[in-house]
């Protein structure tokens, strides 16, 4: 144990085998928060937007993720529907009275690319948010509005260039309100969180560090809460796979307590080896948060361990971007716990340069 404390107290160590730079993306959300925000969502001319029935955000991995976010802000938030699509189509449903934000940070990810041509094709009114690539070529020449943001770092990074802008897009457009307020607010917690998780805060005093000593060597299950925490709990899932290169689950109450729970007998090797990660806000149902106590004592003793998390901020973006802010930490410093780079994804270029051989 004290060589893996000694491994997350090196700063040093940590920057220089950090080769794609996910510390300092990870340092710089503010301000990506700030800029997507009040600059990039201002400077785009906006469609003229009449009787919009649904919105649907399309992409894929890293790019969709602030879909889901979008989604579940929106629920208590706004009348329209918010719906992520993760295909190479659109549901039958779109038309022209959809609303569709295509997002690709590469601008090349070929099931969103082919959603957004099937989207026009449906006469959905479209918004783009890349960096560049082929959608925004295509957009450019549809005459369809384009978000260019930043390049540069990971898309799995860039949540803020990604999810503000749709935030601050459906604010403009009239579906919800008090965005710049909480983005404010969000980039205020967002100092105060960096200041306590970075790598120079040593493991007895960073609550992210604690965290990756208590997921090394095990199986992390991850359990948010449907309509607050739920998008939290698949986001900290994926950053384990990504940057850790290591295997994650997800899952949600109160839907969990219906099948998953049960799931927690055999085999009791391979069980004793998962630790699971609550995710908890104070916003949570009362009888979730129930639910969350009663299950702790059903599988506390079956399990390696379980932790909670709790979100802090006061307004709903801060809060939900405390628990984001803290998984994607965890996850870089668990990454170094395995001894690897957190930036390379080589399995997933590899996978990308195998489907581009048929040419399509």
């Amino acid at each position: 144990m004290d060589n893996l404390v000694n491994i997350l107290n090196d700063p040093d160590y940590m920057y220089g085998a950090d080769s794609k730079g996910m510390f300092q993306s990870l340092a710089t959300l503010a301000n990506q928060c700030s800029r997507a925000c009040w600059d990039l969502s201002r400077e785009v001319d906006l469609p003229a937007v009449e009787a919009i029935s649904h919105v649907v955000v399309t992409g894929l991995g890293g790019s969709a993720i602030g879909g889901d976010l979008l989604k579940v802000y929106c629920l208590n938030k706004c009348q329209v529907p918010v719906l992520v699509n993760r295909d190479y189509s659109m549901p039958e449903f779109v038309g022209s009275d959809t609303l569709v934000f295509a997002v690709s940070y590469s601008g090349n990810t070929e099931e969103t690319l082919n959603a957004y041509q099937d989207a026009r094709q449906r006469g959905a009114t479209l918004i783009v948010i890349t960096t560049g690539g082929k959608l925004k070529e295509m957009a450019q020449n549809d005459g369809v509005p384009v978000i260019t943001v930043p390049t540069g770092i990971s898309p799995r990074s860039a949540s803020g260039f990604l999810f503000i802008p749709t935030l601050r897009i459906m604010e403009r457009l009239g579906f919800v309100a008090g965005i710049e307020d909480e983005v404010h607010k969000l980039v205020h917690h967002l100092g105060i969180l960096y200041d306590n998780l970075r790598p120079e805060v040593p493991v007895e005093k960073n609550s992210a560090k604690q965290m990756a000593l208590k997921l090394y060597n095990r199986i992390p299950v991850i359990w948010g809460a449907s309509g607050t925490t739920e998008v939290v709990a698949q986001r900290w899932k994926g950053q384990i796979n990504e940057n850790a290169k290591a295997p994650a689950y997800w899952n949600v109450f109160p839907e969990l307590n219906h099948n998953e729970l049960v799931g927690f007998r055999f085999p009791e090797a391979l069980i004793r080896q998962i630790h699971v990660v609550i995710l908890r806000d104070d916003h949570d149902h009362p009888r979730v948060q129930k639910r969350i106590e009663i299950t702790k004592n059903i599988i506390g003793k079956s399990v390696a361990g379980v932790t909670d998390v709790r979100a802090g901020g006061g307004a709903l973006l801060a809060r939900t971007y405390s628990l984001i802010y803290s998984g994607d930490y965890t996850s870089l410093y668990l990454a170094y716990l395995y001894g690897v780079d957190p930036g390379p994804v080589e399995v997933i270029d590899y996978l990308k340069n195998e489907l581009s051989k048929d040419g399509v």
